[in-house]
């Protein structure tokens, strides 16, 4: 009897899989990666498990793996990559909660059965926007109440639970403090707004939630960190995936035209550098600085190398269904998804040509 979950995929067992997201890879760009099975085929390869400790039942894959991981899943299909690291990051705040609370969800999240988001964008990158709290937790009576939107929540009409963040603000009304929780989609005042139409990732199923007196499941505990960490690098592992979905493009139009051999060269040097860098400060930590500069070369290489896949692809990768076309599209993406005002103001001065302190630093620089 083959027991479940089976050891993380890498080597030979990850590429079987990608090679099954890439069958599946036009329906799930377009019904979503819950409805095309892409997720149950994570799942089932034991892809799942790898976020999870083993004390939960996980593999507790390492970092290294993981970023591996998802650069593999982002090359041969970024909508399923997408919602993987939104599943993710619900399940790295669940690993914080109470035991009880890891036993009710984590067996079903590890399986597949059910299928978990997080929706904190109100808390991190869309807070700026806002001059009060969109989201608010009142606690009365020891129980809690959440009251408000979540902004950006991908596969919102797709998933059985949702991980989210609100501001709990004291009776004086001078102190507002983040509390987390776990909520279940079907509960009495959750409201899910119809699926957004994107300029790409139509797939990922994202859209707006609105909560009204919602009882949330559970509390989970919030988490101080400072110091070097791993969070966040996710988001580089994605644009390197989508630079070499976009290399192999432009390798194989290499193979009729020796004038872009060196073009190819040349951004796979890059992208190879990145990569480096990526799992080396996966295995070490990394600072928020460090991150954010690693994060501004990603996105550029991403842009540059989709430029120059659809560019050698010529007439036909302009047609809709063309890979260079997607691909370009996709690549718009890297422009807005969570990126930290450092990350944008870097990249706005580079489309401007001009030069700022957060500039994005030569590979030299980075191996430094």
């Amino acid at each position: 009897m083959t027991s479940f979950p089976p050891p993380f995929p890498i080597g030979s067992s990850l590429a079987e899989l990608c090679q099954e997201l890439k069958t599946i890879g036009a329906h799930t760009r377009e019904a979503g990666p819950w409805k095309s099975g892409a997720l149950s085929k994570i799942a089932t390869h034991g892809g799942l498990a790898g976020w999870i400790n083993k004390n939960d039942g996980g593999t507790e894959a390492s970092e290294k793996e993981i970023m591996e991981f998802l650069i593999a899943v982002a090359s041969h299909c970024l909508t399923t990559a997408l919602a993987l690291t939104q599943w993710a990051s619900a399940v790295r705040i669940l690993s914080r909660a109470s035991p009880e609370t890891r036993a009710r969800f984590l067996p079903q999240l590890v399986t597949g059965q059910q299928f978990t988001t997080v929706g904190i964008s109100q808390l991190t990158t869309s807070q700026r926007h806002f001059d009060r709290p969109v989201l608010v937790a009142t606690h009365t009576n020891n129980k809690w109440s959440l009251n408000g939107r979540c902004p950006w929540v991908t596969g919102a009409d797709s998933v059985d639970t949702l991980v989210t963040g609100a501001i709990s603000v004291d009776a004086r009304k001078t102190k507002a403090t983040p509390h987390f929780f776990i909520l279940e989609t079907k509960s009495s005042g959750v409201k899910i707004a119809p699926a957004m139409e994107l300029l790409a990732l139509t797939g990922s199923r994202t859209s707006s939630i609105e909560l009204e007196h919602v009882s949330p499941a559970a509390e989970i505990a919030s988490k101080s960190e400072s110091g070097p960490q791993t969070g966040g690098l996710g988001t580089t592992a994605l644009a390197i995936g989508s630079t070499r979905a976009a290399l192999a493009i432009l390798e194989q139009e290499s193979l009729q035209r020796d004038q872009l051999k060196p073009i190819f060269a040349e951004l796979r040097k890059e992208v190879t550098v990145i990569e480096s860098m990526l799992f080396q400060f996966a295995e070490k930590g990394i600072d928020t600085q460090d991150r954010n500069l690693l994060r501004q070369r990603a996105n550029t290489l991403v842009t540059r190398t989709s430029q120059a896949a659809l560019t050698a692809s010529k007439g036909a990768g302009f047609v809709k269904g063309h890979p260079a076309e997607h691909l370009i599209r996709e690549s718009m993406f890297y422009l807005v998804w969570s990126c930290p005002q450092s990350v944008t103001e870097s990249l706005l001065c580079n489309f401007a040509g001009l030069e700022n302190q957060t500039s994005i630093p030569s590979t030299n620089q980075l191996k430094d």
